[in-house]
């Protein structure tokens, strides 16, 4: 029983600091892979645009000296539960989960954060405004919503969609580098945006 208690105790603490305070970690999740490969046209893949601009994400936060986990690194397919499993793994954390956007409405063009608990939210919004500072896109807005990845992570967790593949004009600047730099730049930016506001108390 004194083990049960030490356990669930431990649980508790870990919960508690990955809604107060300043975190360490970034899950890096880059969406699809392997035999999934997404949203597409042509050979237009989101599941190698997710990885590119994941890629540049992490560099980019481990320069800002986070340390940062991948959910994978190379072209493999990893289940939902997989990826919510190491993402759950790693205590005091936040987990990012990076797509673009496919439609059959080949008009609708635009950047949107997804989340789904209270918590996760000013994460959301963070992102979202750090997206549209880096470049000029229409504003989908953070909406709710309950993505698997998201629905069961234990820590604040979002899901970003950096542009529709299935929009001519969109799509030939997700095939351009800078402009998953630019849209890597704006996820980080707001990851370090909500870290800023954690360290401050003003979100928890």
């Amino acid at each position: 029983m004194k083990a049960l208690f030490s356990a669930i105790l431990a649980f508790s603490l870990s919960l508690l600091s990955s809604l107060a305070g300043s975190f360490r970690t970034v899950v890096i999740d880059a969406g699809h892979g392997g035999r999934d490969i997404g949203g597409s046209y042509g050979k237009v893949y989101e599941k190698w645009l997710a990885l590119d601009t994941a890629m540049r994400v992490e560099k980019k936060l481990r320069a800002l000296g986070f340390r940062t986990v991948m959910t994978r690194s190379n072209d493999e397919f990893i289940s939902l539960p997989g990826r919510v499993k190491i993402g759950n793994s790693h205590p005091n954390s936040i987990f990012v989960s990076i797509h673009y956007n496919f439609t059959w409405k080949r008009d609708v063009s635009g950047l949107e954060t997804f989340y789904c608990t209270g918590h996760s939210k000013p994460l959301a919004d963070a992102v979202q405004r750090g997206m549209l500072g880096e470049v000029n896109s229409v504003n989908r807005g953070s909406k709710f919503a309950r993505y698997y990845v998201i629905r069961h992570a234990d820590h604040p967790a979002i899901l970003v969609e950096g542009g529709f593949v299935s929009n001519s004009r969109e799509r030939g600047r997700t095939k351009e580098g800078w402009y998953r730099e630019a849209i890597a730049d704006g996820i980080v930016k707001g990851i370090v945006e909500y870290n800023n506001l954690r360290r401050s108390g003003k979100v928890h």
